[in-house]
């Protein structure tokens, strides 16, 4: 099974699409930006309470609350790091859902990725299948003819193309159309 940091790769996107979901879920403002969870936005309405005594208590019950959130699975907190990571690996997947883990970064992070290939074939109808080394597969959905053999090692740039298509460039050499199937 593939793990990535420790979390395999089935946890990761579980834990992608039920994050994802239940921001959905929640309502938004007129500007589209997602509502804080409800035991983030306890211990943020604290700052709201002028005494000092009354802002720690506060504080204390809502930080504890939270902690058992997320104890319990029902909050799920994550850094930039940790989105970047599945973002990357829900990467050619179409989940729209998954917006909230675009949040303060730039357009084109989202848009193309760099891996290496961890193992290509070709099949009956001359078409490739790449695995990468984090566990994507994709497949050439084209004809387009390559000139050198992909192989373990070999540099793979995927883009995201107009109408939701993808690119995949191996090595350097022109690029084939692909589409995510693992």
């Amino acid at each position: 099974m593939t793990h990535f940091g420790g979390v395999s790769k089935a946890a990761l996107c579980g834990a992608m699409i039920a994050v994802a979901l239940a921001g959905a879920a929640l309502a938004a403002d007129k500007d589209d930006k997602p509502q804080r969870a409800a035991p983030v936005q306890a211990v943020v309405d604290c700052r709201k309470i002028e005494d000092a005594a009354q802002r720690l208590a506060c504080y204390d019950g809502a930080v504890a609350k939270m902690e058992e959130a997320e104890a319990k699975g029902d909050l799920v907190t994550v850094d930039r790091e940790q989105r970047q990571a599945m973002r990357r690996q829900a990467f050619g997947f179409n989940l729209p859902t998954l917006s909230l883990f675009n949040r303060g970064e730039k357009g084109d992070d989202a848009d193309r990725i760099t891996a290496t290939v961890a193992a290509a074939s070709q099949g009956s109808n001359a078409r490739w299948t790449i695995q990468l080394e984090d566990g994507a597969v994709w497949a050439q959905t084209d004809e387009t003819p390559l000139g050198r053999r992909p192989r373990a090692g070999s540099k793979a740039e995927i883009r995201r193309g107009a109408m939701g298509g993808y690119w995949m460039n191996l090595d350097g050499q022109r690029a084939m159309r692909v589409h995510r199937v693992g």
